[in-house]
């Protein structure tokens, strides 16, 4: 008989409107009762956590991000420049990686999401150097020894400099390397179905390394497999000139003319789009991940989010890269996406928990999950538990604000599929002194000969 859970009488909890004050109670990794005030659970549960002192909301959903990059955080020759010249002084250095730096920079990408609320975390994975063939295979067997949920993209290069895009030969691949490679993964790792842990997408890098036959034979194959895509676009202004240069159309356009327009893909940035760009996303369902810490570091725009949402698009919130951001943290993510949004529509057109819904809801609808997301009975039990007795919290009234206005950036407990993965804010069984410290080493190593 499988365990019953009893988060008891929280502080504040986010649903979609049903009273949970009394408590939430979770079974066989779903949610399976939602408790008004004062109402007890239908079944004695074996486990009651006191719940009083937290604020519990959804797991946070983590929709785009490039594990790698942890390697390469704030590295003093790309501290102060723009996308472009920050890839292309990157390139070098992240041909580097090896299997071993890989697995440590996905542990602490992982680690350091988890410990921020984050349950479930997409990674865009595009950097196949010599050696490192099994890239995605790493990813997976990191994230099912931390318990997290993992939509892993097998990403490509296929479009080096000596064709016109940018990055050097030396990290490019031949289209029939992706495309099989890409099936294979599909097929030896993805799960259906509610409660799936891993999950594989297709994700082509974006318009300036990869080709349009490795596009639209990606979107083919996807198709096939009926798995979903994902790729960086619009960006950068940057990056529309390209396309225009390149392909002769702005960045929709192209991305229409190469089968990509449809409810299977989800966008990384999106910033640079026109209203009637917009009209057209939302008419075909496709997704957005809003990365605002990215775009203020790399000056790259703002996502027009409350347009989007209007116009269909579902919209969530990824950290992005740990290089251009430079953190995993995703509970100080939202409050980033709700200050950078405040400042484009106004204070009153955006709420905390508008912030906060955009990386749990609306980060599921982006990676085509309806289990996920919501704190209602049915939906897996993936759960974040907040304490607001710190100091940056005292004086606070609103617990539920408190999160994003006074700046949490650690969850006391969290929970994946009714698995406890965070407890007392440190995650069971990882060595964390150890990690950072070869973490470290494999970081210096990687600039020194730059």
């Amino acid at each position: 008989m499988t365990a019953r859970t009893w988060i008891r009488s929280p502080l504040a909890v986010l649903t979609p409107g049903e009273d949970a004050r009394g408590g939430i109670v979770v079974e066989g990794g779903r949610i399976i009762e939602l408790l008004a005030d004062g109402a007890e659970p239908a079944t004695p549960c074996e486990e009651v956590v006191d719940a009083r002192e937290h604020v519990v909301i959804p797991g946070l959903i983590n929709t785009h991000h490039h594990f790698y990059q942890t390697l390469t955080r704030a590295w003093g020759p790309v501290a102060s420049v723009e996308l472009f010249p920050w890839l292309t002084n990157l390139y070098p250095v992240w041909a580097r990686l090896t299997p071993r730096d890989l697995e440590l920079a996905t542990t602490v990408a992982l680690a350091e999401l988890l410990l921020s609320g984050c349950t479930t975390a997409a990674d865009h994975h595009y950097l196949f150097p010599g050696g490192l063939d099994d890239a995605i295979d790493v990813q997976v067997s990191v994230a099912r020894r931390l318990g997290m949920r993992a939509h892993l993209t097998r990403g490509s290069m296929s479009l080096g400099q000596d064709d016109g895009g940018l990055p050097p030969q030396s990290v490019v691949q031949a289209a029939d390397t992706i495309l099989a490679d890409s099936r294979r993964l599909v097929e030896t790792y993805h799960e259906r179905g509610e409660g799936a842990q891993i999950q594989v997408a297709l994700a082509p890098c974006s318009p300036f390394s990869v080709t349009r036959e490795i596009m639209r034979d990606s979107a083919v194959l996807a198709e096939e497999l009926d798995v979903r895509l994902h790729t960086h676009l619009a960006e950068t202004l940057d990056e529309e000139d390209f396309c225009l240069q390149m392909f002769g159309m702005r960045t929709v356009d192209y991305l229409e003319s190469v089968g990509w327009l449809g409810d299977r893909a989800w966008l990384a940035h999106g910033i640079h789009f026109d209203d009637g760009e917009i009209a057209r996303l939302g008419a075909a369902g496709t997704a957005v991940a809003h990365c605002p810490t990215s775009n203020m570091r790399l000056a790259s725009g703002t996502c027009r989010v409350l347009e989007l949402e209007e116009a269909g698009v579902p919209v969530g919130i990824g950290v992005d890269g740990s290089a251009s951001n430079d953190s995993s943290n995703m509970i100080e993510e939202v409050r980033q996406a709700l200050y950078i949004q405040r400042l484009r529509y106004g204070a009153a057109a955006v709420t905390p928990e508008q912030a906060l819904g955009w990386a749990t809801r609306g980060s599921a609808r982006a990676l085509g999950r309806e289990d996920l997301g919501e704190i209602a009975v049915g939906k897996q039990a993936d759960l974040a538990l907040f304490r607001l007795d710190g100091l940056r919290f005292s004086g606070s009234h609103d617990p539920l604000s408190a999160l994003l206005l006074c700046g949490a950036d650690a969850a006391d407990r969290v929970m994946v599929a009714g698995q406890w993965r965070v407890v007392d804010g440190a995650i069971p069984g990882l060595d964390v002194e150890a990690l950072v410290a070869e973490h470290s080493t494999a970081a210096r190593r990687m600039v020194a000969e730059v």
